[in-house]
């Protein structure tokens, strides 16, 4: 029997279950995968001893909680390569700029901006613990994020730009979510450009030896604790637990075994949580809720080079289209400086069918995308990996679930709430930095914090 048992080895329940140990507490942590890391995953780069992250990779100021750990767990961050112009492409013309914003009509320039701005002051409005009392909270939840742009903007290249900002953002098109989720989300991050950029945003850094490091030194300090190869089937939960500090609560059943506890912290996607059997069934607000949070969609893509031949051009490696299937486009080149390699994204409708072509009809596509923004040399890769995300058993999509209208004021208050002995972890339920690694090690350390309170240490 354990004090806690944690349901996912990702930044979020390792970061519970590190915490959790250094109070004291008996933890066990059961993993479906045969890896730790959840959506954080290196993958070694062929023909070299370096690594690329197909999974979550970056981090940028602000991000305190995730920058912490790096440091405590002797990690260390290089920046994202961010020298030379950059590519993007409004229309039907390929545009190289060295600015902050591209070239484009003075007419759209000024619509995104007046767009921004509102979407920014609008979000500042939204309280991050609870937005669902947010002032016209029920208005903004009825409305997709997409009739909320269409309201906003004029003009046909401000609608294509945050098209692309939304596919970029959330892996998801913005008819799909709720428009008060994504100004909590805009909110969260510390505003629209802290979210988009790269120096001085979230893009900004990357971890020397990639971000699965994080969670493989979390998970070597917890040694035995830590289980692979063990996805749980089935959760029997007490509703009435015992007034005794530590009363055995739950048994958590996986791969077969049974594991008791008198708590366990439920940290794998929200629509995951569906897959799991719980006995007694979860309260129905609770059910309502993870139905209307699906995840996003990505395939993400390095391409590899023997050398980073666009730097040679004065590029960044950095590239946006609002009409290419590869819609961004950063150097993801290893600090040693090679092999070269840019990572691009499949996003939104993009992925929808970029994922129904064959293997090497979708690769064609990557390097024709990466052919018009680079040059002819881009066609000459010596390595493609692809990570379809939607396609992984245990994840289901990416980067994150994010919430449909009507959610969060409906079940808004469900998805931090404690049901008995479960506890909920996971990025999508942060407060700041909602869907990325740092919102996810802020909710490992919120749920500790509810059962120290609850159990004492």
């Amino acid at each position: 029997m354990s004090d806690v048992i944690v349901v996912g080895a990702g930044a979020a329940g390792l970061s519970a279950a590190r915490e959790l140990v250094a109070a004291g507490k008996d933890v066990l942590v059961l993993e479906a995968r045969d890896r730790v890391g959840g959506r954080l995953l290196n993958e070694r780069l062929p023909g070299s001893d370096e690594v690329v992250e197909v999974g979550g990779q970056w981090l940028g100021p602000g991000q305190d909680r995730a920058l912490a750990l790096i440091a405590e767990l002797g990690l260390k961050t290089f920046p994202t390569y961010d020298g030379g112009d950059k590519i993007a492409e409004f229309g039907s013309k390929l545009t190289r700029y060295s600015s902050r914003i591209p070239k484009i009509s003075p007419l759209a320039l000024i619509d995104i901006a007046q767009a921004q701005l509102r979407l920014d002051k609008d979000a500042r409005r939204i309280p991050l613990d609870k937005p669902w009392e947010a002032p016209h909270a029920a208005e903004l939840d009825r409305r997709t994020f997409a009739e909320w742009l269409d309201r906003r903007t004029c003009t046909r290249t401000g609608r294509a730009f945050f098209q692309l900002m939304t596919e970029a953002v959330w892996a998801a098109d913005p008819g799909d979510m709720s428009a008060l989720w994504a100004q909590f989300y805009i909110h969260s991050g510390g505003g629209l450009d802290s979210l988009l950029n790269t120096r001085g945003g979230a893009q900004q850094d990357r971890v020397v030896g990639g971000t699965q490091l994080i969670a493989t030194t979390m998970a070597d300090a917890l040694e035995d604790r830590v289980r692979t190869g063990m996805p749980v089937s089935e959760i029997r939960w007490d509703p009435q637990r015992g007034s005794e500090a530590g009363a055995l609560s739950a048994t958590v059943v996986a791969a077969g075994k049974e594991f008791r506890a008198a708590h366990v912290v439920v940290a794998v996607p929200p629509p995951l949580v569906s897959r799991i059997r719980f006995t007694p069934p979860l309260p129905a607000v609770r059910s309502q809720l993870l139905q209307r949070l699906p995840m996003g969609w990505t395939i993400k893509v390095n391409v590899v080079y023997d050398e980073p031949f666009w730097r040679a051009k004065g590029l960044s490696g950095q590239a946006n289209s609002i009409s290419r299937s590869l819609g961004t486009v950063f150097d993801n080149t290893p600090p040693s400086g090679a092999p070269g390699v840019l990572v691009g994204f499949l996003e939104g409708r993009h992925v929808q069918t970029a994922a129904r072509l064959s293997p090497a009809d979708r690769r064609r596509l990557v390097l024709d995308d990466l052919a018009a923004y680079f040059g002819a040399d881009a066609r000459d890769a010596v390595g493609y990996i692809e990570r379809d995300w939607a396609a992984e058993e245990y994840t289901g999509g990416c980067y994150g679930a994010f919430a449909t209208p009507m959610t969060l004021t409906r079940f808004g208050p469900e998805l931090r709430r404690p049901v008995g002995p479960l506890r909920w972890a996971g990025t999508e339920t942060a407060t700041r930095w909602a869907g990325y690694i740092d919102g996810a090690i802020e909710s490992g350390r919120r749920v500790t914090a509810e059962i120290l309170a609850e159990t004492g240490p």
